[in-house]
């Protein structure tokens, strides 16, 4: 952006030098399409404010979540205090908020036929995610729930990907442990993020990426091409010249369109490679990755299953398999670090439940940390759900609506109109969860000490009805076993115990500027 904002300037100093009244027209008719804009977005802004048909309260505009946006979510959850259902006003629509369990209930399963991810949303994701499952509707969202519903049904993917969960998070103890005995700090959100993006490529698309390892350039190019990505495109919700910008090139988008450029080379090529992998290799466990059983899929109906399609699938579970899964046990360890009892409650459940002592190495460990063993972690298992409600994966969701409706709430939805479910909010409302709604407390998730699970239209991490998170059991339990893995080889100390973390305005909640750490080893002498 600083360097697109120094170009801008040199251009207009030059355009001034050789060309006075062709600039000052061209600012003229900037100014003019800025103004006009600007005034659509006010008149429909006061026409929506004085509508007295019942409809949810008017809160702001497109303006009022620029000027927030960098605090957004947490803007939306005050607001969400004094309105459970509330909306601003864009140039051409509404965008509602709901956090009430009842409204989240009705338009994910009661009324899910009206709520559709439709044409608003869609355009603004295409570039990334294309015809993915997140962004996907209709035949082609059925056709990839199915497929996707099958493959993480099956014992085969469920073996393979445990087993590459423990085997990447060896990587990653053994890369704390450096740190940790150089007495180094760590950017724990950074290996996080590393350690599930090799997990994921590993079971997506079989491939060892080892980014943990710093040595593929390529593929950490990748990564910090879909991150900005990432920014980018939930940027252009309030961007209201986006389009104008995608058109001529320039700012964000120019930017936006070579990172896509560099995300499809990396995938088309990893697509290309797992097709002539399988051709050339007769052994199945080159098979048992996802992307292997869609291409197979892929050879049963070629013309659905183009490699376009599986480049927008496997995007799908890229974001997925990393950005959630990271962000999330990020936090988890934030609030682990601010919560030093509930860290030794966990670390102590870890112990007792694989029966490993902390003379253990981590071949030791890993054998020890079972299925069982893991079905033991009731408090971690809270802990980590406790994370996800204070600070869901995905923090708020967007659906459009196709008809008129009528929320259980009474308010009235408009054909066309925006309407999301706000999971960050929802997760710090009293009239949810109570008086103690904005306090870290595992406890709030078990009856005798084993974990009792909430409505998912209540605890929306997961979303809920027909479009519930297919890969829940799949997060869970890699996140179980990257947390076991490090609270029980680790203690966990902030940096900097006075500074609060805060998030990047993104689909994903990942946390601003990182996690810095210090990494005490348990291991007694």
């Amino acid at each position: 952006m600083n360097s697109f904002l120094i170009s801008t300037i040199f251009f207009l100093l030059i355009g001034f030098y050789y060309s006075t009244p062709f600039m000052l027209t061209l600012f003229g008719l900037v100014f003019l399409f800025v103004l006009v804009l600007f005034s659509v977005l006010l008149v429909s802004y006061f026409k929506e404010l004085m509508s007295n048909d019942h409809r949810p309260p008017v809160v702001g505009s497109t303006l009022t979540m620029l000027i927030h946006f960098n605090h957004l979510f947490d803007y939306m959850a005050l607001v969400a205090k004094k309105h459970h259902t509330f909306r601003f006003v864009t140039p051409t629509h509404s965008e509602v908020y709901i956090a009430d369990p009842i409204n989240v209930e009705h338009i994910l399963k009661s009324n899910f036929q009206n709520y559709t991810k439709g044409d608003y949303h869609k355009l603004i994701m295409r570039d990334l995610f294309g015809n993915g499952i997140f962004a996907a509707d209709g035949d082609i969202w059925r056709h990839q729930r199915k497929l996707a519903s099958y493959e993480f049904s099956t014992k085969v993917l469920r073996d393979f990907s445990t087993t590459v969960f423990r085997s990447n998070t060896a990587k990653l103890v053994k890369k704390v442990s450096q740190s940790a005995a150089d007495k180094q700090i760590i950017s724990l959100q950074d290996l996080l993020m590393k350690s599930t993006l090799d997990s994921i490529f590993k079971v997506g698309f079989g491939f060892d990426l080892d980014t943990l390892s710093g040595s593929d350039e390529v593929s950490n190019q990748f990564m910090k091409a879909f991150d900005d990505s990432n920014c980018i495109i939930f940027w252009r919700y309030v961007d209201l010249l986006w389009r104008v910008k995608r058109y001529f090139n320039i700012g964000s988008e120019a930017t936006l369109k070579k990172n896509i450029r560099l995300i499809d080379n990396f995938v088309f090529e990893l697509i290309k490679r797992k097709r002539e992998q399988m051709k050339q290799s007769k052994d199945d466990r080159n098979k048992e990755d996802i992307l292997s059983r869609f291409l197979i899929e892929s050879e049963k109906d070629p013309a659905n299953l183009s490699d376009q399609y599986l480049r927008d699938i496997s995007l799908s579970f890229i974001i997925a398999g990393k950005d959630t899964s990271a962000n999330t046990l990020t936090w988890f360890f934030y609030m682990l670090c601010k919560h030093t009892l509930i860290q030794e409650k966990v670390a102590l459940e870890v112990k007792e439940a694989t029966g490993a002592e902390f003379t253990y190495s981590i071949n030791e460990f890993s054998q020890k940390l079972t299925e069982a063993a893991l079905d033991k972690m009731h408090y971690l298992h809270a802990a980590l759900t406790e994370t996800l409600r204070l600070y869901p994966a995905v923090p708020l969701d967007g659906k459009h609506s196709e008809k008129d409706d009528i929320l259980p709430d009474g308010f009235k939805i408009k054909k066309g109109d925006g309407i999301s479910y706000m999971a960050y909010p929802m997760g710090r409302l009293t009239y949810i969860w109570g008086e103690d709604a904005e306090e870290f407390r595992p406890e709030r998730w078990l009856r005798d000490g084993v974990f009792q699970p909430e409505s998912p239209f209540k605890f929306t991490a997961f979303q809920g009805g027909l479009r519930i998170c297919l890969g829940k059991e799949f997060a869970y339990r890699q996140m179980k076993i990257m947390a076991a893995f490090l609270v029980f080889f680790f203690k966990f100390q902030l940096v900097d115990e006075r500074k609060e973390a805060t998030y990047k305005t993104m689909f994903t909640l990942h946390m601003d500027k990182g996690l810095p750490l210090y990494a005490f080893p348990r291991r007694k002498a």
